[in-house]
């Protein structure tokens, strides 16, 4: 199944207890790049490059992964999976024959105490979410459909001591679209206790308290939110950059206690403008951008967190929801 972003396109491989995610550029010359990584314990690759002081601008595809550190291992099918239509870094040139190396970066989330632990993501797994992506195999599905919830890199989420999953949220800001995918995996709540409202939508139904109290959560308490930020806002990295820093005030709403010593919180944000356009330097719209990302963030997070389905003897939300 897949998601269409601005000029990106999501793929899931959904696996059961855990899965892949990928954002795909529509564009084979990629998009614009960075990453903010705020979790003490973060597991990621190829996050160095997107830097702004860094050489490399533009990557192909961002993964999502479960599995933990053994997830990382999708990537290598997703770059070959690129690398076999032809997309990625022209090691001598555009015009001229050789290598091209896709760039991927990718992060993953501790999912290993729901189901079987030695289930993870393979190669083949990362390869068959690009090919999800630019195939659509699936058809579109959009946020609270079959696209969020327990799929991809959401399948073996979970929100404290309900289930977690994969969101997706949508807003505009400055005349262009802002999009967030998220893979919410917190070791903090989603729930206020005082209330039963969810931080990030009190608008919600309340849980059932009396039931909330009866949950326990999976341990070792091991976790991580996840996730993207998408405009075709044309970006510079370090404007990218700012934007993934503020997405993450969304985790800090959504979540309580977020980025904790126990989380590897990280979010990429990409442009996918054309190589080349002017970038936006009026500040207010860069403002804006960021003020929206996190919103969408945050938005993404409670779609993620509703849409999940109880499985492996952890409760959803909308089991102990009150409606």
């Amino acid at each position: 199944m897949r998601i269409d972003a601005p000029s990106a396109i999501t793929g899931h491989t959904s696996l059961g207890d855990t899965g892949v995610t990928a954002l795909v550029a529509a564009d084979p010359d990629g998009m614009a790049a960075a990453v903010d990584v705020r979790g003490g314990g973060p597991g990621t690759r190829e996050t160095d490059l997107l830097e702004p002081h860094n050489t490399v601008e533009r990557v192909h595809a961002i993964l999502l992964c479960g599995g933990s550190a053994f997830g990382l291992a999708a990537a290598d099918g997703a770059m070959a999976e690129l690398e076999r239509r032809g997309r990625g870094f022209p090691v001598f040139g555009e015009d001229a024959p050789g290598p091209r190396v896709p760039i991927v970066p990718a992060a993953v989330i501790f999912d290993l105490v729901v189901g079987d632990p030695a289930h993870r993501p393979t190669a083949a797994d990362g390869a068959a979410a690009v090919a999800a992506a630019l195939d659509g195999g699936g058809g579109l599905v959009g946020s609270g459909s079959v696209g969020s919830g327990s799929v991809g890199a959401g399948c073996g989420a979970t929100a404290g001591v309900l289930r977690g999953g994969f969101g997706h949220a949508r807003a505009r800001a400055a005349g262009y679209t802002v999009e967030a995918f998220v893979v919410a995996n917190p070791v903090g709540s989603v729930v206020d206790p005082a209330t039963g409202l969810l931080y990030g939508d009190p608008a919600q139904p309340a849980v059932d308290m009396e039931a909330f109290a009866q949950l326990e959560r999976p341990t070792p308490k091991l976790n991580t939110t996840i996730g993207v930020i998408a405009t075709d806002a044309p970006l510079t990295k370090a404007q990218l950059k700012r934007v993934a820093m503020t997405g993450h005030d969304g985790i800090a709403r959504a979540v309580r206690p977020a980025h904790s010593p126990l989380d590897g919180d990280t979010l990429f944000a990409v442009s996918t403008a054309p190589a080349g356009a002017a970038p936006v330097h009026d500040v207010e719209a860069l403002a804006q951008l960021g003020q929206v990302g996190a919103g969408v963030i945050q938005a993404a997070i409670v779609d993620a967190v509703v849409s999940a389905e109880s499985a492996y003897g952890v409760t959803a939300w909308r089991d102990i929801a009150i409606v």
